[in-house]
Parts: structure tokens; C-alpha cells; sequence
């Protein structure tokens, strides 16, 4: 009989389990999903109780055989995925494929991959969870109604190729009503006051004018800030209280995925995608000395702040040796979750305190050692003792006027020696101004007075970071799902990251008004939190999967019906503007066309009136008025003809004046072909430069300025760096799910990558 066989679902994962499993087991790796439902049908019988169908994923027949193969005559077969949803689709899907008589089939859970974790796991492994599975099942089906039967709804109505989910769309929605907020705002004038003040003994300290005759003050306006300021210049300033107190702070609990992520995004400078991508090849395993691979880090996909107790225990022994017994915490410290949280994982915390950065430093590419220098940095702080912080505050009586100042000092550090976090303030502790010895009824001496306008801010635009806490707080999606929400808007091109920032562009707004106008309570926020909740009651059985699928599915059918007939038409009427065509005087229209979004005369085809446009701040649409061509001082290369400048859909160009006889063209400057990337042209006597341009389907590539006389191109973004193994003029950048962002040679034949 063959030796059992152990399948995983990462090829990455084998080497880490045969270095403690040794060959005990025959161990295989299912390269992910083996089964989905079919990619060019809806693939759910919605009237045989939402059954799907499924069919083997396109290109895992290898993967597949191999399994069959392996598997061989055993008949103890251990199904080892990811701990989560999907990895139990995974087993379940890989249980049907190698189903025999006779034959079992073990679930076991990895939530670290370390000898005494996988041991254990491997001694008690569990049966196959079927609810588990039956909630993975219900969001896939949820997913692909909404998906297969909205998009080809905006195929029809606004453009090919455009996608409709459950959960992207409401993230959609929730930026596209930040924006619009922000549209609406109108700035409101305040002004404030600060004085600096010195008491008997140095150093002088400044304080806010906040009170007038003890209620809360408002300055509107310059005016009542002069004002203020004459009746201050008669008034004696006096110290009227002086409050001291020693504030306890608590470190924050181990990360959880959304909370990684957030820290990642803001301290690394990651996107959430790189950042799961890095969590995963900690958790796998990292080779080590002697070249033995260890998992570093517990699965990464959690929102539980549950710990072990051997685990804190651990990092309560490191810190009474590397800081001292003072920084250690009396007793470990254990966290509550949230209620809607999973407590199926460990937060994400190193495997072993004992791994230290500093010890992993030889081992760790640069992205690994930061984001595990985060987890650990964290973890460890959560086990130390508290901080304690002296704050003084004192307000000062300027005749009916009060201003206020603080300070704080650290009295002991605590958990801040070794971690501080924006998300407690804990960074500003250092930076706040040290107060003199103050005391009641001290006389002050105003130095100045300075009065300062200011406006109310708008809200703001969500980064990655606020847009994760956002989708987190109210319920929308789950920590393995917020990468690829943040990815496929971006992918779709509905928004666009403005500095940091996700700015929704045309097609996100029409698209958005759409779904929301003819789908409100299906991509509202409390309709996904309480189904994302319902699949959760999923998993632990407390309701049935055909009650929520029914549930969901006979309004949204009802919806769907209504759409399909009185959507609007973006591709032909188009949404109504403001504006009057100069032309015709028929109201102006906003229409997408196979360029994107443009303006055109609703009495067409009688008016062929049509025009770009842009958008000021306040999204009020400006239409763009053609250039005229303009005839300059350069030569046609094919002709000798004059040169006009024109105005394309890529910008400014030149074009042969003896057009349509000669239809010779070429960019007017490398930087209006296109966003320059400060390299030159690696081909042979060609003397352009690299731009970044879009292609018709709107993908980025990289092609030469002096096109189409030189037609180099690249689909990854080129480096100006030769290959060190094989003289390759330039590398590339490239970014896979496995391995992540690096540079690699560009010749297919040159193995050369760097991390």
C-alpha cells in the first residue's frame, strides 16, 4: 500500500512539511483552486435550488493528474489548504476528484507551519467542515448572479468589458460618495488665536484662545480676531487651574489582516496586495540556516486578536531579558475580539518570539524583514507593560477670555521603547511642548498675540489604509478579500490613485449611479454587512444556505427586470448635462464611446456637435474647444511638406500638412507622447525616449517617443540597469501573486530576477 498522502495548497508549503514530515507522507500541492464554477456560463441552476455546477479550472489537468497519480492505491488521503473558506473548497473539490471506495479523506489545519504545529495538526486531523464549505459555496454563487447577470447589463448600456461585484461595487460606491461630498463642500472662514506665554521660569510656551466667558468661542471672521486682540492687549494674563495627572496606555493586540494591512500601507509604503503577497511567503516558509525552511509568521488571513497562552508566555520571557523585568507585563495579556470576528485563527504573530529580526536579517529580502519586523514589533509590545505618560494642562484667564495649553512627558515607556502607533497617537507623545513649572494664580507675561485664518476642510479622499479600516467598520467583505477589492477598481479603471488617494474617474461615477439608481439596497452598505453576516450564521449553521440564496435572489431578480428596460443608455441617449449646444441649442448629453466619455448633441444625427471635456473641482463639466491646427517650422521626414500641430486623444501631435496624401505623423515631445520615465531608447541608432502610454484596451505599456519610426515596446516597466549575468541593456519590473513586486532580465532566456 502506498505511504498516505498529504495535499496543500501551495507548492511552497512542501518544502517547509517534508523537512518535519520527512517521508512518512507522499506530500502534493493543488497550485490553488482545481474546480470553479465555468467561466463563459452563469454555471448556478437557479431553479433547481441555486445548484451550481462546476467544472475543472482550464490548465489544472497537470495539476490534477498529478494528484491522481500520487494517490496511487493509499487510502488515507490528508487535506491540508489554507485554514479558511476557500481552502475548504479546496479540500472538498479535491476530495471529489480523488474519491474511491474505501478510501478516507482527513482535514487538517495548519495555522503555523512549525514542527510542534504541524505535529499536532497531523495527529488530530478533522473531518471535512461542511458548513464551513456551504458558506464558501453561497458567497461564490452570490458573486457570480450579481456578476453574470449586471455585466453583461453595462456591456449593453455603457461599454464592453466593464464588471459589476457584490463587494467592489459598493467600495466603488463608497469612494464615488466621498468624492461627491467633497464636490458639495464649501469652505467655511474661522480664525484662531495663539498667545505665547512665559512664566517665572523658562521656557516660554504657547496656548490657544478657546473660551469667552467660559463658553466654547468661535472667530468667524478677521474682523472679531481684531477685535479680541485690542480687548487682550489691556487684559493681564493669569494661571487660573493647573491639572496633572499619569494617563496608563495599553498596547494595541496583535495584528489581524485589515489592521496589518493599514499599518503596512501607512509605516511600508505597501499596497495591501503586496502586503498579503509578503504575509503569505512568511507564513510558508523562509529557508534559514542550512538552508531549512520555517514558517515565520501564523496564517495571515484572521480578524481575531486571539493568542496562545504559550506564545505570550514566550514573549513575556524576551522581554524581561532584552528590555528588563520592568517592561515585562505582570501576567500575559489576552484580547477580546469583536463580536462579528472569526476566532478560527491566532492573530498574525511571529511562530516564535525567539526568531528576533535582528537573527533573520541574513535571511529576509528587504520587503519580508519590514513587514516581519511589523508582526513581531507588534506581538512583543502587546505583552509588555503599560506606558505611563505625565500630562499637565492649564488654562489662563485673559480678562473673559480663557486659553488653554497641554503637555505631556513619558514617565515610563513601557510598550512605546519598542512600537508606536499612529492609530493611539502614541507618536505625538514625544513631539507635545514641555510646559514650565505652573501654579494657580501665577501672573504670565504675554509675549504675542497671533491671530490666524483658516478654512474648514473638506473630507478626505480614502487612501488605501482608510479605505481598508473603512470596508472593516462597516462590515463590507472579510480580511482575505480587501486586496483584491482595492486591485479589481483599480484593474477596471472606475478609480484612479490620485496621490495616494482613490479618485473615481468618469466611467467609475456613471457606472456608480447606474448600479445604485436601479440596484439600491443590493450594493448599499448595510445590505453586504448583514450578508457577509448571514454567511457567517452560515458557517456555524444557523441558517441554511437556499434560505439566504432565496432571500437575496427574488428582489435582486425583480431589480434585474426593471434594469434591463429602463436603464439608461450611456452608449446612446446618454446622461443629460447643464449645457445648451452652441450649435443647435439642444440640450448636451454625456455619452461613452469606444475613446471613453465625450459630450455630443442629443439632436443627433441632425447635430453632430461633440466635444471632450474636463471637470473643475466642484465636478461642473467644461466642454474642451479643438485646437487649430497650427502650421509650424518643421519638415515632414517622408515629403518635405510643412508639419501641422493637432490635438489627439493622446495629446499634442504633428502631422504632415499634405494629409491624406502623405499621412506621416510623430509626437510633438516625448513628454506629450506620453508620462516620460527618464530612460532613453535601448535600440540602435534611435535617439527617443521611454514613455508610458495606454493602449486601445486600456492597458499601460511602454513604448519609444519617436514612434512608429522606432516600434519598441514593452508591457513591463523598464529599468535603466543592464542584466549583471547577461549585458541586457535595460531589466524590467514585474509583479507576480507568488513571488511579488521584482526586476527581472527581460530576455526570456537570462534567469536573472532581484527582490
Amino acid at each position: 500500500m502506498n505511504k498516505p498522502l498529504l495535499i496543500v495548497e501551495s507548492p511552497t508549503k512542501v518544502k517547509t512539511l517534508k523537512k518535519y514530515l520527512g517521508d512518512d507522507y507522499r506530500i502534493e500541492a493543488t497550485l490553488g483552486h482545481i474546480k470553479d464554477l465555468p467561466q463563459n456560463e452563469l454555471g448556478v441552476d437557479i431553479e433547481n435550488g441555486f445548484k451550481p455546477f462546476y467544472k475543472n479550472i482550464p490548465g489544472k489537468q497537470k495539476a490534477i493528474s498529478s494528484l491522481k497519480k500520487a494517490a496511487g492505491d493509499t487510502m488515507e488521503v490528508y487535506l491540508a489548504p489554507d485554514p479558511d473558506r476557500e481552502g475548504e473548497a479546496i479540500a472538498w473539490h479535491t476530495a471529489e476528484i480523488l474519491k474511491k471506495k474505501g478510501r478516507k479523506f482527513h482535514r487538517v489545519l495548519f495555522h503555523e507551519l512549525t514542527e510542534n504545529a504541524i505535529r499536532q495538526a497531523m495527529s488530530s486531523p478533522k473531518q471535512l467542515d461542511e458548513n464551513k464549505y456551504e458558506a464558501q459555496q453561497a458567497r461564490r454563487i452570490l458573486d457570480r448572479l450579481v456578476g453574470y447577470e449586471i455585466s453583461p447589463l453595462l456591456w449593453r448600456k455603457v461599454k464592453g468589458g466593464l464588471s459589476a461585484g457584490r463587494v467592489q461595487s459598493v467600495a466603488l460606491r463608497i469612494i464615488c460618495e466621498r468624492e461627491r461630498a467633497i464636490q458639495a463642500f464649501e469652505p467655511e472662514e474661522y480664525w484662531s488665536i495663539t498667545a505665547v506665554f512665559e512664566g517665572k521660569t523658562p521656557p516660554a510656551f504657547s496656548a490657544k484662545l478657546t473660551r469667552q466667558n467660559n463658553r466654547k468661542l468661535k472667530i468667524p471672521d478677521g474682523s472679531s480676531a481684531r477685535s479680541i486682540l485690542e480687548q487682550l492687549s489691556n487684559e493681564q494674563p493669569v494661571v487660573e487651574k493647573v491639572t496633572k495627572k499619569t494617563i496608563k496606555r495599553n498596547p494595541l493586540p496583535p495584528f489581524t489582516t485589515s489592521k496589518l494591512q493599514q499599518d503596512a500601507i501607512k509605516k511600508l509604503r505597501f499596497s495591501a496586495k503586496k502586503t498579503m503577497v509578503v504575509a503569505q511567503q512568511l507564513y510558508e516558509g523562509i529557508d534559514l540556516a542550512h538552508g531549512e525552511p520555517v514558517g515565520l509568521i501564523t496564517y495571515m488571513r484572521t480578524d481575531s486578536v486571539r493568542i496562545s497562552q504559550e506564545a505570550a508566555e514566550e514573549a513575556q520571557r524576551l522581554i524581561a531579558e532584552k528590555f528588563g523585568p520592568d517592561f515585562s507585563h505582570e501576567k500575559p495579556r489576552f484580547f477580546k475580539n469583536k463580536k462579528k470576528a472569526q476566532d478560527a485563527h491566532e492573530a498574525i504573530r511571529p511562530t516564535s518570539v525567539l526568531n528576533t529580526p535582528e537573527t533573520l536579517a541574513p535571511y529576509l529580502n528587504a520587503d519580508q524583514m519590514a513587514l516581519y519586523k511589523l508582526i513581531w514589533k507588534r506581538f512583543v509590545a502587546s505583552q509588555m507593560a503599560q506606558a505611563l505618560i505625565n500630562q499637565v494642562s492649564v488654562s489662563i484667564a485673559c480678562g473673559p477670555y480663557t486659553f488653554s495649553a497641554s503637555g505631556s512627558t513619558i514617565k515610563f515607556p513601557g510598550y512605546l521603547a519598542l512600537y508606536q502607533s499612529e492609530e493611539q497617537g502614541d507618536a505625538l507623545d514625544a513631539r507635545t511642548e514641555k510646559l514650565p513649572e505652573l501654579t494657580e494664580k501665577m501672573v504670565l507675561k504675554a509675549h504675542q498675540y497671533e491671530p490666524k485664518q483658516h478654512f474648514t476642510q473638506p473630507p478626505p479622499r480614502f487612501s488605501e489604509a482608510s479605505l481598508v479600516k473603512e470596508l472593516e467598520e462597516n462590515g463590507i467583505g472579510r480580511p482575505s478579500t480587501y486586496a483584491s477589492i482595492l486591485s479589481t477598481i483599480r484593474e477596471k479603471k472606475y478609480v484612479e490613485l490620485d496621490k495616494g488617494s482613490f479618485k473615481p474617474n468618469e466611467l467609475g461615477f456613471i457606472v456608480n449611479e447606474l448600479l445604485v439608481e436601479h440596484f439600491p439596497d443590493v450594493f448599499s452598505v448595510d445590505f453586504t454587512s448583514n450578508m457577509e453576516n448571514n454567511l457567517d450564521l452560515l458557517e456555524s449553521a444557523e441558517v441554511n444556505s437556499l434560505e439566504v440564496l432565496e432571500r437575496f435572489y427574488d428582489p435582486f431578480k425583480k431589480n434585474l427586470d426593471i434594469a434591463v428596460t429602463n436603464m439608461l443608455s450611456v452608449k446612446g441617449v446618454g446622461f443629460a448635462t447643464h449645457l445648451k449646444c452652441p450649435e443647435c441649442d439642444y440640450p448636451i448629453h454625456l455619452k461613452i464611446g469606444k475613446n471613453g466619455p465625450f459630450l455630443a448633441c442629443s439632436g443627433y444625427p441632425d447635430c453632430k456637435y461633440t466635444r471632450d471635456y474636463t471637470r473643475d473641482e466642484k465636478g461642473i463639466i467644461h466642454p474642451i474647444e479643438p485646437m487649430l491646427e497650427e502650421l509650424t517650422d518643421k519638415t515632414c521626414e517622408k515629403c518635405g511638406k510643412h508639419m501641422v500641430m493637432k490635438s489627439g486623444r493622446y495629446g499634442k501631435f504633428l502631422a504632415c500638412s499634405g494629409y491624406p496624401e502623405c499621412k506621416y505623423t510623430r509626437s510633438l515631445d516625448p513628454k506629450e507622447a506620453g508620462k516620460t520615465i527618464g530612460m532613453k531608447c535601448s535600440e540602435e541608432k534611435c535617439d527617443g525616449e521611454i514613455v508610458e502610454r495606454i493602449s486601445k484596451r486600456g492597458k499601460t505599456f511602454y513604448g519609444c517617443s519617436r514612434f512608429p519610426k522606432c516600434k519598441f515596446a514593452s508591457w513591463d516597466k523598464p529599468i535603466n540597469k543592464p542584466c549583471p549575468e547577461c549585458g541586457s541593456k535595460f531589466l524590467v519590473e514585474k509583479s507576480t501573486k507568488k513571488e511579488g513586486d521584482f526586476v527581472t532580465c527581460p530576455d526570456r532566456k537570462c534567469a536573472y530576477k532581484e527582490f
